[in-house]
Parts: structure tokens; sequence; C-alpha cells
């Protein structure tokens, strides 16, 4: 399986489970704000009803004789007046209605004469249809010291709340079509957005496996090399091979240093290395380092000059700062020729350590510059295995200032060469 099919495949897999995810959280709100709606509208409705029947209820117990229903048409100090939606019929025992008048003659010729009273269920708000046509809700009771009125029912037309229930499901059909085609939009670029990261680490993770092969592979062919060469010779004497031992453990120390180096950057990736903290003046740390790298610099008739403006202290690993000032000034040495200058200086910016490291030498090219940070990179190949680069080293500095929570990058020398800035937090 190729790669192009492999992320193809991851990325299908991501869309899928993000389109699932959305479609489930739509439709989830749907029917909630759906249910919401409908149980808002219904319980104003019902809670009418509720109230009409305890207002007739009371009425019944106080004002009325028993025997005599309540008259629509007397006014009532106490009954409120009826909503215009409600039709009250009464029922005696035998299942007919006895108020045809008070609901209107026509109204009950054309939609209840042929209209049967279910007994049951008695105190409970049900639906029922009137001609398959006019849906109401429903709530009878029983009137039980009225003889005439056995019954009451209560009826509320919501033809209304249903038509616009209607309507509202409509819409959150149309919505859900909408809301399904962008689930579909947003996973695909929410995929895409998710793979970027895992193709770019693919191709770090292959780039750096195979410039690690490489990198290998090289000193461990010409240590192979040397030591066939000195077997087909048995009987030399060392000072015969001399330069074979030298160029073996010079490829050798190569070596180690590229498994260190190794080593370092795979636990910085693991989060397994740990900072240790600790307290130390700047411009005193600093010229402790460059003492050396002065003397190194005098045998290679090149001129190291240090100036320390910093005069204050900070928190941090010593012994990383310490590889990350050997880094830089490592280079500077190695791309300076005679007679030019390699410069360090410290400085306060702000609530920043501000530590340049310059030197006059062959420089960085411009569209380099973003890339020098990155493992392997080397401008010049062949230069930089005459020097002894690995290719490695930046990466690392670059790691121990970030891990410092501090910034480094590369700015040109006024005249010539290159300048690396580090900023660390006071």
């Amino acid at each position: 399986m190729n790669k192009k099919k492999i992320l193809s495949k991851q990325q299908l897999s991501f869309m899928l489970l993000n389109f699932v995810a959305f479609t489930a959280i739509f439709a989830i709100f749907g029917v909630i704000i759906f249910s919401l709606v409908q149980s808002t509208l219904y319980k104003k409705v019902d809670e009418e009803l509720l109230f009409l029947k305890k207002m007739m209820v009371e009425e019944n117990d106080s004002q009325f004789p028993p025997g005599s229903p309540p008259d629509r048409d007397k006014p009532d100090r106490n009954l409120p007046p009826l909503n215009p939606r409600i039709i009250v019929l009464h029922w005696n025992s035998e299942g007919e209605i006895v108020n045809q008048e008070q609901i209107g003659t026509q109204f009950y010729q054309n939609y209840l004469k042929d209209a049967d009273f279910s007994f049951e269920p008695l105190d409970e708000i049900t639906s029922m249809k009137i001609n398959d046509q006019y849906t109401f809700r429903s709530l009878s009771f029983e009137n039980e010291e009225n003889n005439d009125v056995r019954y009451t029912q209560l009826l509320i037309s919501i033809d209304a709340e249903k038509n616009l229930m209607g309507n509202f499901g409509w819409i959150l059909l149309l919505c859900s079509v909408v809301s399904i085609i962008l689930s579909i939009t947003i996973s695909y670029l929410l995929s895409k957005k998710t793979m970027k990261p895992i193709i770019k680490s693919w191709n770090r993770q292959a780039e750096f496996v195979e410039n690690a092969s490489h990198e290998l592979r090289s000193p461990l062919t010409i240590i192979q090399n040397k030591l066939e060469l000195m077997l087909t010779e048995p009987n030399k004497k060392i000072v015969d091979t001399f330069e074979s031992i030298a160029l073996s453990l010079s490829e050798t120390r190569r070596l180690s240093q590229l498994t260190s180096d190794l080593l370092t950057l795979a636990r910085a990736d693991s989060l397994e290395s740990q900072l240790n903290d600790e307290t130390f003046e700047v411009d005193e740390f600093i010229q402790s380092v460059c003492q050396p790298y002065s003397e190194f610099a005098d045998m290679q008739d090149k001129k190291l000059w240090v100036q320390l403006y910093a005069d204050t202290e900070i928190e941090a690993d010593k012994s990383r700062i310490h590889q990350l000032m050997v880094i830089l000034l490592d280079n500077a040495l190695k791309f300076t020729a005679e007679n030019e200058e390699i410069g360090v200086k410290t400085y306060l910016e702000g609530n920043k350590v501000v530590l340049e490291v310059s030197d006059t030498g062959i420089g960085i090219n411009e569209e380099n510059r973003e890339r020098i940070f990155e493992r392997f990179f080397r401008e010049d190949r062949a230069r930089s295995r005459e020097k002894g680069g690995t290719g490695l080293g930046l990466a690392i500095a670059q790691w121990i200032v970030s891990s410092h929570n501090g910034t480094i990058k590369v700015l040109d020398n006024k005249n010539k060469g290159t300048i690396f800035q580090v900023k660390l937090p006071r």
C-alpha cells in the first residue's frame, strides 16, 4: 500500500468520523428543538382546558343547584370569558348532547350530530378529530351532582398549532438537509486540515530516516573499507597503516557524535528530556564558555571578541545553554576563514536576555534561512562534510532555545557573514 493510498484512507476515516459527529449533533438538537416547541404550544392549550375545568367545577359547586347545568348565556362574576376557540359540550348519561343551542345549531348539525361521547378516559387531556378534518384537544369530566348534565367535555381547536408544527417540521427537515451538506463540507475541510500535520510529520520522518541512513552509511562504509584494506595486508606495521587508522578513528568519532545528536533529538521529540534549571550570572557564564574558543581562534589565525552587557542572572539549564553556545561557536569557527572575526555579545532587551554570536564568514543565502534549523539541512553538503558537520547542530540549538521559552533567528551581519540571535526570558 503506497503513501498516497494510506493518507487518502486516513483522511476518509477522519471525514466520516467528523460527518457522523456533526450529523448526530444536528439531529439531537433538531429533535430537542422540535419537542420543546411542540410541548410549549400544547402546554398552553392544556393549561387553558385545565383552568376552565377547575373554574366550572367550582362554579357548579358554589352557585348552581343540582340539576341546573351551567348556562353559557348567563354571565357569571367568577367564570372568566371563554376562549373563542373553546367549545363546551354537556352530555347526559345516555351519551346525548344537551346544550345544542349554546354551541350553535349549524355547528351541531354539521359536525356533532353523529358524535358519540366516549366515557373513557375521564379527567385526561387527549387529542381527537371531528369529521377527520379538524383536530381538537379534549378534556372530559363527570358532574356528580347534576343529573341532567352527567358529563362535560371541553374542546379546543389545535389546527393552528398543528399547522405551525407541520410547517416547523418542514423547516427542520430543510435545515437538516442543509446541515448534512454543511457537515459533509466541514468534515472534508477539517479532515484535510487534520491531515496536514500528519502529512508533514510523515514527510519529515521519511526525510529524517533517509538522511540518517545516508549519514550513518558514509562513515560505516569508510571504516569498513579501511579495515578490509588492513586485513589484506596483515604483515604491515601500525606505522604503515597510520592513515587508515586515523581516518577510521575520525569517522568513528563523527559517527559517535551523530548518534549522540540523534539520541538528543529523539528524546526531545518524545518529551523525555527534562531541564535542570538553576540560577546563574549570564556574563560570567558566557565568558567562561568563550575562553577556550578564543584560544582556538588564535590557533586558526581568527579573532574572537566578546562584549558582555547583560549583567543579570537567569534561571535555565546551564548544561543546555552551554551546549547551545558550543554549537553556535563551532559553526562560527567552521565557516570563517583566516583573519576573519567571530563575535559574542550579550545585552538586555526589555525582559529578555539577548545572546548574539556573529561572524564575518561565508554567510547564509536568504532563501535558506528558514530551513537551516531543519534536521540534516546543510546549505553546502560537500563543504559541511569537509568541516565535519552532521546537519543536526542547529536543530538541537532550536530545541534548547524553545524548551527555555525563547527564540532564535538568523540575521545579516552588516558587512558579511551571519548573526545568530537568541532571546531568553530573564
